[in-house]
């Protein structure tokens, strides 16, 4: 069990694009699990400021910050690194949401760390950061239907109705598994959450 330090502060960003017009796209389910995280936290992510849109609530005793970044994906870190560098938030307590090509729709997976993993929301903060420790939660978006399908084609694109059933559920788990990495660490909320949540 992790030693619940009263009063730390934790930022918990949503990767998407600004605009309409992605609102539902495969790249946008960051976004979407930040937006039922501050249902869930009763909290509104509205205020612009940090070239992002985010709110500030408390949880467990905590200051928790919840960020949108309006940077569109590409430049993603330059939000997390004025908003984390402004509230002094280093990346251990950084949460990162986002969407994953490698999952199926549904699928979530928690890790402590890692590399970009061709993300180029992630990239950005790695290289804003200049570090990767920080906790993520992927989103499970389906991989291409064929290898010559292009990337940004498909991340840029949305669900079927039954893809939509499935991402549902797992909105939902990606905001809880969220908040299980502040109450739990990283490890436990990883045994909890990864693998199949149909």
């Amino acid at each position: 069990m992790v030693s619940k330090e009263q009063g730390e502060s934790w930022l918990i960003v949503g990767l998407g694009n600004p605009g309409r017009e992605y609102e539902k796209t495969r790249h946008n389910c960051g976004f979407r699990a930040l937006d039922a995280l501050a249902q869930q936290l009763g909290c509104k992510v509205d205020k612009l400021k940090f070239q992002g849109l985010y709110t500030q609530t408390t949880y467990g005793g905590r200051k928790l910050f919840l960020l949108k970044p309006q940077t569109y994906m590409n430049l993603s870190g330059r939000a997390v690194l004025q908003l984390s560098a402004y509230f002094h938030i280093p990346p251990q307590r950084i949460i990162v949401l986002f969407d994953d090509i490698s999952l199926a729709p549904g699928r979530l997976r928690v890790r402590g760390d890692g590399s970009a993993g061709g993300h180029n929301g992630i990239k950005s903060i790695i290289q804003e950061l200049g570090s990767q420790d920080f906790p993520r939660v992927k989103i499970g978006v389906g991989a291409k239907p064929n290898p010559d399908f292009d990337l940004a084609d498909w991340v840029l694109s949305t669900f079927s109705a039954s893809e939509e059933k499935a991402l549902a559920v797992s909105l939902k788990n990606a905001a809880d598994a969220a908040l299980a990495i502040i109450d739990h660490g990283v490890p436990e909320a990883a045994n909890r959450f990864n693998g199949s949540h149909p």
